[in-house]
């Protein structure tokens, strides 16, 4: 088929099979949500709560908030056993985190300076309460839909459309706040945010809606008792939570750093960040492709420690350009960050029964969702309190430490537990 006839396909899904239309779809779907992503995410949102008042402690509390949030599919798992219709569900929840995160741009012209950041916080929250449900059915659609042997090539070719759209959206959202002023480019951002959560609601109703194999366990604690049951995969997810909680010391304040102590420009800082999302956007087609050649935690082994070693890169500001070093720390970031956002997927959704796998990935989201909130609070607590500390500290010092970590975890403890004699569940 040619480029033209695949742009064409795109417009005519009624004539592609149920299951292409549905890959098709998704690909689709995440096209809008990733525009709306990355320009009220990422270090724009860093930039729009130091905009709305907020300070370090702040931004570590509303980078934790997506991780926290998903302790809610815990309960979300288990209550949709009771629905047929995970389509519904699946728009409804995922509208209204997008719609409640577009409104967010609203509170410069409706609430009085004192409370912008509070009253942000609390929207943020909400909205991501209603993610994190979304994600529970949006996850059990995807793993029915997407056949076991060509998960990992699809989701590489899958992710890397979707952080091309990511990185050009993130590009031109700096760009917008480096040449009009905050004010003026964040009404255009939330602006293209506010259409893109329309198109997004319309691309989420075309997604199929097969039928739902209901778990055989009928009570909260028979369901919620399989996963933790499961030795290997506890094993796995424990150790996966303790790296996420050491990660999220320091690679969600990067962008903090960045502009709060190296004083660097929005335009630079989304600049850095973008190459970040051109790297991850090429390393999930190879990673994808390793995928279905060798074992999904084999490969975990290999991505872990190149996250571990682009924190610790942080401290070549000490005999290097500042801008080349953030460069190659975010060129390993994207490698290493790619790897394990799409082998953790095919984790949860490849290395679970069918019938409870819900529930596998509630229990798994809401032990790395805990670590992961903890994190960035406890980041940006540390980062408060060396305010007066030497410039090291400050600017290198934090990710120095929690690389160190990081490789030590992933290299000493990683072997132990990510063995490979249980890789899929048919």
């Amino acid at each position: 088929m040619s480029f033209w006839s695949h742009i064409i396909s795109v417009f005519r899904r009624k004539k592609l099979s149920d299951q292409r239309r549905g890959l098709l779809t998704s690909i689709m779907e995440g096209i809008p949500a990733n525009i709306i992503g990355n320009l009220l995410g990422g270090p724009i949102l860093t930039i729009y709560i130091v905009y709305l008042g907020g300070t370090a402690s702040d931004v570590g509390l509303v980078v934790a908030i997506p991780a926290l949030a998903n302790l809610v599919q815990l309960v979300a798992a288990f209550y949709m056993q009771r629905f047929n219709n995970r389509r519904l569900l699946l728009t409804l929840f995922s509208v209204l985190h997008r719609a409640l995160w577009v409104a967010t741009g609203l509170i410069p012209f409706l609430v009085t300076e004192s409370l912008r950041v509070e009253v942000f916080i609390g929207m943020f929250l909400i909205s991501f309460v209603c993610a994190s449900t979304g994600g529970v059915f949006w996850t059990s659609i995807i793993a029915d839909m997407v056949p076991p042997q060509v998960r990992g090539r699809y989701f590489g070719i899958r992710n890397t459309i979707h952080w091309a759209v990511a990185s050009i959206s993130l590009l031109i959202g700096g760009q917008i706040l480096e040449q009009m002023n905050e004010q003026s480019g964040f009404i255009v951002l939330y602006a293209i945010s506010a259409v893109c959560t329309v198109w997004n609601a319309v691309e989420l109703w075309r997604y199929p809606n097969p039928p739902f194999e209901r778990s055989e366990a009928s009570s909260l604690a028979a369901l919620f008792g399989k996963p933790l049951k499961d030795r290997s995969y506890m094993k796995a997810t424990i150790f996966l939570a303790i790296f996420v909680f050491l990660q999220n010391i320091a690679v969600p304040l990067f962008s903090f750093v960045m502009l709060d102590t190296l004083n660097l420009s929005k335009w630079w800082i989304t600049v850095i960040t973008t190459i970040q999302m051109i790297v991850m956007m090429f390393s999930y087609y190879y990673w994808g492709n390793m995928n279905a050649k060798y074992a999904t935690r084999t490969l975990l082994l290999w991505a872990l420690p190149i996250i571990g070693l682009s924190c610790v890169l942080w401290a070549g500001i000490e005999i290097l350009p500042v801008i080349l070093v953030l460069i190659i720390v975010n060129v390993f970031l994207g490698i290493g960050l790619g790897g394990y956002n799409l082998l953790i997927f095919n984790f949860i959704i490849g290395d679970t029964p069918k019938s409870d796998r819900p529930m596998y990935v509630a229990v798994f989201s809401a032990l790395t969702g805990a670590t992961g909130f903890i994190g960035p609070l406890l980041g940006g607590w540390i980062y408060k309190q060396i305010e007066s500390s030497p410039y090291w500290l400050q600017s290198y010092g934090i990710s120095l430490f929690a690389g160190v970590a990081l490789l030590a975890l992933a290299i000493v403890a990683g072997p132990r537990v990510l063995k490979t004699e249980q890789e899929t569940f048919n």
